[in-house]
């Protein structure tokens, strides 16, 4: 079978005020979910953390927490001191990505599969430039999508939504109003928005960017505007340069997609992910199981693998390995790295897996199709690795937990299911098919944390 693509590239220099992109953006994600979910927690100041404890980082802040002071990456201990009335609401990923679905569908309901664009577990891109005969008044839609999500998804579930002639100033215009905000930016009423904004107030303008803009004599938004191409080109370096031109300009530069160039696992440690080496050896097997399920699903399979490993009392230790056969398998996975670390302890390094560790994480990368892996003549791999898709899509089927490998079986829930603000391509068979993955939407009642 194929590797699943999710390639697409809609880009355009003409900048010929046809385009229209709306910009969806969920607020407060995590924790509005937590909120419509249990109603308990409405209205009251609440974080999502990985897990609970005084070290647990939150991940997601209500809007009350917002209020206080708490923001993401905060410990929950800094956000008790801040707010004694702070609630630390442990994930339910599963939950979240259910929610997605629901989004995603409401989105679809309105043009095709193939115009709208998930960017991340709570942002999408609904690229409406061949449905403006559809839909004559492009706000009335808008209102109508949030209409949707209130009474089909809940009340607590709100978004901002952007509208603009390309990406950059959709996305931009739901920062400009948040929450529940509504807004349409065009060449005419475009200054009107940025000047009352900071140039780090635009998406992909940091710190080192403003003051490289402010060495060239660009101090604010409108400067940055007005500003020469050629100028651009001078302060980011090139074709960057360029971009930011065509962005600032309604010409589309980031309405694509691409394919995965790595994929990686990783996970902050609770006290008892750290309690013991087997617990330890229990996570790494478990992040490699995962990578393993994400590179099945996806047809492919990695040509370098790479483990990490943070401290708290000590520094960084890592490892990249080139293998010189494709694989996909969690426990080949485990075995090249555990060699890694076999030879550096054996020469005096101290024990990699140990009770201070902080987090831990896997990368896979280099992929190849599966269906260009080539055996040797002798190889009894082949097998192995069909066996393996097989036993996938039983469980998308039946279950992930109707059958198992013996990997997972070894201190099962173990690793406690993990999501991030990124990339959401393992949740579909494929970006133009209506069919989701299962097997993340499924509950894992085993995954203890």
């Amino acid at each position: 079978m194929a590797v699943v693509s999710f390639r697409r590239n809609a880009n355009s220099l003409h900048g010929n005020g046809r385009s229209l992109i709306m910009y969806i953006d969920m607020n407060s994600y995590f924790a509005s979910c937590e909120q419509q979910l249990q109603p308990h927690l409405r209205g009251k100041p609440i974080g999502v953390c990985p897990y609970e404890g005084p070290n647990a980082v939150v991940i997601a802040a209500s809007r009350e927490a917002k209020a206080m002071g708490i923001k993401t990456g905060m410990h929950a201990s800094e956000c008790k001191a801040l707010c004694p009335d702070f609630i630390m609401v442990p994930t339910r990923p599963f939950y979240y990505r259910r929610i997605h679905v629901e989004i995603m569908n409401i989105l679809r309901s309105y043009c095709d599969a193939k115009h709208v664009i998930p960017k991340s577990i709570d942002e999408a891109i609904v690229d409406l430039t061949h449905y403006t005969y559809v839909y004559k008044d492009v706000m009335a839609l808008a209102q109508q999508i949030k209409e949707d999500i209130r009474t089909k998804i809940g009340t607590y579930i709100t978004c901002s939504i952007g509208i603009a002639a390309n990406v950059f100033y959709a996305k931009l215009a739901t920062e400009i109003q948040k929450p529940d905000g509504l807004i349409h930016i065009t060449p005419e009423n475009v200054d009107g928005y940025l000047s009352h904004l900071k140039l780090t107030d635009i998406p992909g303008i940091g710190e080192r960017s403003a003051q490289r803009l402010n060495r060239a004599g660009v101090y604010t938004t409108i400067a940055l505007r007005n500003a020469s191409e050629s100028l651009l080109r001078k302060v980011f370096g090139g074709v960057v340069g360029n971009y930011w031109y065509y962005r600032l300009h309604f010409k589309e530069v980031d309405l694509y997609t691409s394919d995965y160039k790595h994929m990686s696992a990783m996970r902050s440690l609770s006290l008892k992910n750290r309690s013991s080496y087997e617990a330890l050896r229990s996570m790494l097997i478990s992040l490699c199981t995962w990578l393993e399920q994400r590179m099945v699903k996806q047809n492919v399979f990695c040509r370098e693998l790479s483990f990490y490993a943070h401290y708290y009392n000590a520094p960084e230790w890592k490892v990249h390995i080139k293998l010189l056969q494709p694989l996909q398998d969690a426990m080949e996975m485990l075995q090249y790295i555990e060699h890694r670390i076999s030879e550096y302890e054996k020469y005096g390094g101290l024990r990699v897996l140990r009770n201070d560790m902080m987090d831990m994480g896997v990368v896979v990368g280099n992929f190849i199709a599966s269906d260009e892996v080539q055996y040797g003549l002798f190889d009894n791999k082949m097998q192995a690795d069909r066996l393996r898709k097989v036993m996938y899509t039983i469980k998308d089927q039946y279950g992930k937990n109707m059958v198992r490998k013996a990997s997972e079986t070894i201190e099962s829930g173990q690793m406690k299911d993990a999501i991030g603000f990124g990339s959401v391509k393992d949740l579909y068979q494929s970006i133009d098919d209506k069919m989701f993955n299962n097997f993340l939407l499924e509950e894992d009642k085993e995954m203890l944390g």
